[in-house]
Order: structure tokens, then sequence, then C-alpha cells
């Protein structure tokens, strides 16, 4: 296996996740899965992406609405709390993609700023949307709560999908009661419940509706019933939100890139996170993603890997109704079979940054194939307005 850092991610992959598209042979998982792997990892070829789009009837308008890291820092959050917000970089990476897929690109902001927008009666023939939203466990589906209301049609997962998601807890249940394999947990929401817990040691806590790694950190994995109180005390207080508790799993790390939506989705590529001499804690947290550079590789996951991992984040992605492209994180316990850990419907796109673009590059594709994919699968489910994007070679 070649090993890269993450400034540069290189890995010999699956067949059944390369760009070759044969199919792969069928296996069968723990946790009730069974379904033939090709299924869930065959990709399009590559000349299916590499195309511009021609407007019919003018250029689709795709309003963008987004979160700007920089506007939240300038108004006193931390660099924590502002982990899961977008740089400029990122925006212009989107805005310019979309534009040379033949799109226009008309940027809103954030949700206040889509109000404000509304209100003034403007209009989109669609919205990307790559929004996270500020409060409450249901802010990520604010916007797509707002665009339903307008029947503006839009990028990603619904309403119900994003406030599902964004609570890993119930994100668990649904996967669960499908037969997809998680670990055991229990929520905490107030400091006395955490007394009552009867799953082994060690546990894993890290707070029920963050991303970004935000709150996981060297002290999340307890080992004894003084520690499971002192740690979730401490996420109760600073996140003002329930504590998420599971059986602490100490096999290998997983995040897989999916495109597409329903029976069209599929995996794009698998990469594993390998901790370096100073890696922080046990987990994927926020010191360890934003402060990489000493503490992580990140790089293609053999093809055994990449396919057991690929098969339980696809059978979650389709479970909880995700749409169009995201991330699903999946961690080996201790006998090396996979499970799902949690999904990130609206993943970062940050070029050469984030995880799903180095992914993408992986396999073969620039960012600009990486957005028009997304785009293809939005447009799949959006026949009105791809009758106007008419795809030509």
């Amino acid at each position: 296996m070649t090993v890269r850092t993450r400034a540069k991610r290189a890995t010999e992959i699956s067949p059944a996740i390369a760009r070759s598209g044969r199919r792969a042979a069928t296996r069968r998982m723990d946790g009730g899965l069974d379904s033939p792997v090709a299924n869930i990892i065959e990709l399009p070829s590559l000349g299916e992406v590499k195309r511009k789009r021609k407007i019919a009837s003018g250029r689709l308008r795709i309003g963008v609405t987004y979160d700007l890291r920089s506007d939240y820092l300038a108004m006193g959050y931390g660099e924590e709390e502002t982990a899961e917000f977008d740089s400029e970089i990122t925006i212009d990476a989107i805005c310019d993609a979309l534009a040379a897929q033949g799109f226009e690109p008309i940027r809103i902001g954030n949700v206040r700023r889509l109000i404000d927008a509304l209100a003034r009666g403007e209009r989109w023939d669609a919205v990307f949307n790559f929004s996270e939203g500020l409060k409450g466990l249901g802010r990520e589906a604010q916007v797509p709560a707002l665009l339903d209301v307008f029947d503006i049609p839009y990028v990603f997962s619904d309403t119900v999908t994003m406030a599902l998601c964004l609570d890993k807890a119930m994100a668990k249940r649904v996967v669960r009661d499908c037969g997809v394999p998680t670990p055991d947990f229990v929520v905490i929401e107030r400091i006395e419940e955490a007394e009552a817990i009867d799953l082994p040691f060690p546990l894993f806590l890290k707070p029920m509706a963050e991303g970004s790694g935000k709150g996981v950190n060297a002290k999340s994995k307890v080992d004894d019933a003084t520690a499971l109180r002192r740690v979730a005390a401490d996420l109760l207080i600073r996140f003002d939100q329930p504590v998420l508790a599971e059986s602490f799993l100490p096999g290998r790390e997983f995040t897989v890139a999916i495109l597409g939506t329903g029976a069209d989705a599929r995996v794009l590529g698998v990469s594993e996170i390998v901790p370096k001499d100073n890696w922080v804690g046990d987990g994927y947290g926020f010191e360890n993603k934003e402060y990489w550079h000493d503490k992580v590789d990140v790089i293609g996951a053999d093809r055994e890997s990449a396919n057991a991992a690929g098969y339980v984040a696809l059978a979650a992605w389709k479970t909880l109704r995700c749409r169009d492209g995201g991330r699903v994180d999946i961690r080996n316990d201790a006998q090396g079979r996979p499970n799902f850990m949690e999904v990130n419907p609206v993943a970062g796109l940050r070029p050469e940054y984030s995880d799903m673009c180095f992914i993408a590059a992986r396999e073969g594709l620039t960012y600009r194939d990486l957005i028009g994919r997304i785009m293809d699968g939005f447009l799949r489910r959006n026949p009105q307005l791809q009758q106007r994007a008419t795809a030509v070679a």
C-alpha cells in the first residue's frame, strides 16, 4: 500500500471501487446485510462526468447557501465553535465549478440572509445548500425547511434526513433497526443518568449533535465510572446538549465518500484514518482534524477493507435516505467488523483539504468533476430541471 500525507493522498485501490467498472463478487457481512458488493461500489465511467452543460432556455440560476467561518470568528465565536463552517476558498471553488458546468451561481449566504432574500422576493431555479446552521439540534435542517416552504429544489438531503443525521443517537437507532451494525450506546441528558449506564468499559463520549470532531479529545475515551461522570459533565455544560456514550471500538477507522441517491447511490472511494506519533486521544477529533499535519495520515484503504467499509456505509446511507453526496464514518470492532459511526450529509468540499475532495482526486476526478457528479445526481431527482440542463459531449 502506498502511504501519503493528507496533502497528497494516493494508494492502490480495489478494482471493485476503481474506475474500471468491473463487477465484484457477492459477499455477506455480519449485521443482517446481504447484497452484491458490486451494487454498492461500482462507479460510472469518467466519460460521464467530463462534460459541459448547455442550458436550452437560459442558464439555471443556482443559489448557494453557506456559513463563512470568518463571519462567526469576527462575531467572537471560538475556533472549535466554528469548526464546521466554511472558508472563502471553499465557496469560491463551488461557485467556480458550478459556473464551469454551465450554471449561474448566485451567492446567498447563511440562513438569515436566505430569509432576507426570500422576503425581498428573490428566487432561484435551485439552491446548492451548503449551510450548516448555528443554533439548535435541527440547525442543518433550517435551510431545507425554508426552501420546502417556497417549493425551491435544493442539492443534498431533505429536512427530515438533515435533522436525523445531526442527532447521532437517533441516526444510530434507525440504522440499527434496519440491521446496520453500530456500537451499543446510551444518551446522557442529565449527569445523574451517567451513574445508571450498564455498558462495559471502555466507553467513548461525544456531543450528540456536533460535527468536525467537536468535543472529541484526549479525554473522550473513559475507563471507569469516575471518568465517565467527569467527561459527561464537561460535555453537558460546554455544548448544552445530550451526550452520546457508546462502546469503544478499538479497530481501524475509515471514511467513505458516497455519490447519488437511493438505488443510484455508489461508493466513490474509501480512506483509512491512520494515526501518527502526535495523534491526540483515541478518535478522529477536533485537534486531529484541525491540526492534522503531524497527527494523521489519510490513505486509500486496501481492497478488502474498502469493500467491507463501503458495504456498511452505503447501507446506512440508503437507510437514512441521504441524497446526492456525502460521507459516512466507519470503525472496526475488535474482530475487524466494520460498524456505522455517523454520517455527514453535508460533507466538507474544500479543495486539497477535505476528505471528500481527496477521495475524488484519488479516483481520477477533478474538483469540477466532483461538483458535476453531485449536480448530476440532483438533476436526476429533478427531471423538470434536467430538461433545461441538457448534457452535451
